[in-house]
């Protein structure tokens, strides 16, 4: 870590510097690349995923969430043991926390595991029931629990813009719920899961915040113990819901092809922990939310040109309405953070912890 902050350095006196201008514009070209390859791969990874995501949730031969769920926990435990033993090979490569179990840890994450547990199942079960396109809108309210919990748990008041953004955001939900409806696609299991997850997402945030201290305050140790948890807990689950018979009987249960496309859903869960850290890293939590949104509305875009579906002027501004008030919100937000000077790796913690489930 400290071996890279020389380069750093380097690189801002650069840029900072007097001395020629084609030393200014080599600098700025390589951080305007930086983050554009940065953000790029954000959009991949957190678009790939909730697509993959859909393509396994929607099989009409296996109906098993939660199996599904579970084994993204079980690669995301596999991928951190790996980057544990190539830290160790290769110090100078490979950046990752020592691995140690300790029961106590465990123990006093649990509560957050309970809530994580829920918080992806219920986001996976949202997407399976209302699919890619609609996805953006049954999982905004997010923002508006984070107020709510703000306020109830944490006795935190809230200014009178971020209230009126989180309204845009209640009115996009329901004038998009009612579109749905009017189209016939409205699942109203779907629009309760999504709801129910973005509660959860709020409550993550909370709970992880808490939780913080017990790991040293690593989000990779946090990752491990989270789903190693969730790893031991979900199979009851799979036995008490009936998967693990589902599972047995699905008919591609011994083909590569499936097992590949599950390994590939773990690993993009995986990575888009990393790839959010990074892009709030090499711009700002104010630019990642902005990047979020405009995900979201490619994303969306995406799923529609995809499925080939018709959607009406009102539907789209359903989505519009989300997003703006999304926007919004981070917007001011950001303007309070500023007002209070608030330290900007704060900032960057709190927008991972917010984010942490949004793309799965």
């Amino acid at each position: 870590m400290n071996r890279s902050q020389p380069k750093r350095s380097k690189i801002l006196r650069m840029a900072l510097s007097d001395s020629s201008r084609s030393g200014k514009d080599e600098s700025f070209i390589l951080r305007a690349t930086k983050i554009a390859v940065v953000v790029a791969l954000y959009w991949f990874i957190s678009i790939s995923m909730v697509f993959l995501n859909n393509f396994l949730l929607d099989s009409k031969e296996l109906d098993a969430p939660v199996f599904i769920t579970f084994f993204q926990c079980v690669v995301s435990v596999i991928l951190c043991w790996i980057l544990h033993f190539l830290s160790k090979l290769c110090p100078g490569f490979v950046d990752f926390p020592s691995l140690k179990f300790n029961l106590r840890v465990s123990r006093e994450i649990m509560p957050l595991t309970v809530v994580f547990i829920c918080m992806i199942t219920f986001n996976n079960l949202c997407l399976k029931y209302v699919g890619v396109a609609f996805y953006t809108v049954g999982r905004s309210l997010t923002t508006v629990f984070n107020v709510v919990l703000s306020y109830a748990v944490l006795k935190q008041t809230t200014s009178f813009y971020a209230v009126l953004s989180c309204g845009v955001i209640l009115g996009g939900f329901w004038l998009g719920v009612d579109q749905e409806s009017i189209a016939g696609s409205l699942s109203w299991t779907g629009v309760f899961f999504g709801v129910i997850a973005s509660l959860c997402v709020s409550l993550n945030a909370i709970y992880t915040k808490k939780v913080m201290p017990v790991v040293d305050g690593n989000i990779w140790k946090l990752s491990y113990y989270n789903n190693l948890n969730a790893s031991v807990l979900f199979i009851p689950l799979i036995v008490i819901l009936g998967e693990l018979k589902s599972v047995l009987e699905f008919n591609r249960l011994t083909h590569l092809h499936f097992w590949g496309m599950m390994i590939v859903g773990g690993v993009f869960g995986f990575a888009i922990g990393y790839v959010t850290g990074l892009q709030i890293k090499c711009t700002s939590p104010l630019t990642h939310n902005v990047s979020g949104t405009a995900k979201s509305c490619a994303q969306t875009v995406l799923a529609v040109i995809y499925s080939a579906s018709s959607k009406s002027k009102l539907w789209w501004t359903s989505n519009m309405m989300v997003l703006v008030g999304s926007f919004a919100y981070t917007w001011v937000r950001g303007v309070e953070m500023k007002k209070v000077q608030v330290p900007p790796e704060t900032q960057a913690t709190n927008t991972l912890k917010t984010k942490e489930g949004l793309a799965v």
